[in-house]
């Protein structure tokens, strides 16, 4: 046990810590033109750009909250692009397409292509894994939104898990553990609160070989809950589905789970319905017609989908947690779990230990890699 504590307790930990490699030269979008696409952090890291759309937009983005217009992660800024900014802009749909034009014109420099990659990373943890448990990696690098309670409790309710389970938990927040030798380790990797792209081209690559030859993958919350995605793979792929938003008035509404997939290995030890408050996601579509295996439904009768700062939030069918085959891996996704206290909340305590041990064990249940 005293082992499984040292593995489960410290960002990158063994071994003498992690290798800080190189800087990093291969991170998304590195040499994409600017655009009302881009990320919002990567116009304000750059001089013209950022003072061109604050005078289209007239607002000071240096007087804006630090966690969304900020420009060193975490930032919402990295989870915005124009599009999708409108309420923190203010610009009109119809102004869009000059301002576009507009940023397109100015060059990319050798500045910016380092600013964009100073958010990425290649250190290399290594890891001191017990022999003879199943071994998971736990992922926490947030360069988006980061909910500093959610994320703690989630990792504090895994690491007990761990214990009970006798899983072999490692975390870190460094973004180089995403290679092929060091993925080979894990039998899972948990994702936990993830927000903002995280990998670069090169650790993209590996992260879909090891989910292609049978990984294990788990996403919790806020891992499928960003306004712009800048890896198609990972939203529509790995997750299936796309975030649209969540009911802000009020944000925190008690609303009735109800289990799908009865008989299921991940609900074996779930009631077939629950009620408990949380922030509850809706989706651009369902996930279930991208192929997803529905776990769990929302009664949206039990709550109030409908937000006049949020139009469009009813799903009627509201899937909220589900699995899907990626090749021969295997993925489990929860949208439960912004609230500290879903954590401690006896059934999705259950449904998180169900579905990590699914994704875990599995294997028979993705076996042909289609």
């Amino acid at each position: 046990m005293k082992r499984l504590l040292l593995v489960t307790a410290a960002l990158a930990c063994a071994l003498g810590g992690p290798v800080h490699a190189a800087s990093v030269t291969d991170c998304p979008l590195r040499d994409a033109p600017f655009s009302a696409d881009s990320p919002l952090v990567d116009i304000l890291l750059n001089p013209t750009a950022r003072a061109l759309l604050e005078a289209e937009n007239h607002v000071d983005f240096s007087k804006g909250p630090p966690r969304f217009t900020g420009t060193t992660p975490p930032t919402f800024a990295a989870i915005l692009t124009l599009r999708t900014a409108e309420r923190l802009t203010h610009l009109k749909p119809e102004s869009l397409g000059p301002l576009d034009a507009k940023l397109r014109a100015i060059p990319v420099t050798a500045a910016d292509r380092t600013a964009r990659c100073a958010r990425y990373d290649n250190d290399l943890p290594r890891f001191d894994l017990p022999a003879g448990k199943p071994r998971i990696l736990l992922f926490e690098k947030i360069n988006g939104f980061r909910d500093d309670p959610s994320v703690n409790a989630a990792r504090a309710a895994l690491v007990a898990m761990a214990e009970r389970k006798g899983w072999a938990l490692a975390v870190t927040d460094k973004a180089g553990a995403f290679n092929s030798r060091t993925l080979r380790q894990f039998d899972a990797v948990i994702w936990n609160n993830i927000s903002g792209d995280a990998l670069t081209l090169s650790q993209r690559r590996a992260f879909q070989a090891y989910m292609r030859k049978g990984g294990g993958f788990v996403g919790l919350h806020g891992s499928a809950g960003d306004f712009a995605y800048f890896w198609d793979w990972y939203a529509d792929t790995l997750i299936g589905a796309r975030f649209i938003g969540h009911p802000g008035s009020p944000q925190f509404q008690d609303a009735r789970v109800v289990v799908e997939a009865k008989g299921h290995p991940i609900t074996a030890s779930l009631p077939a319905d629950w009620t408990m408050k949380d922030e509850w996601y809706s989706f651009a579509t369902s996930p279930r017609l991208s192929g997803a295996n529905v776990i769990a439904t929302l009664d949206e009768s039990t709550y109030q989908p409908d937000d006049p700062k949020e139009p469009g939030l009813r799903m009627g069918d509201h899937p909220i947690a589900w699995t899907r085959c990626v090749g021969r891996g295997r993925m489990f996704y929860s949208a439960i779990g912004h609230m500290p206290e879903t954590y401690s909340q006896p059934q999705n305590v259950a449904l998180m230990e169900g579905g990590i041990d699914w994704a875990l064990k599995e294997r028979r249940a993705c076996p042909t890699g289609k």
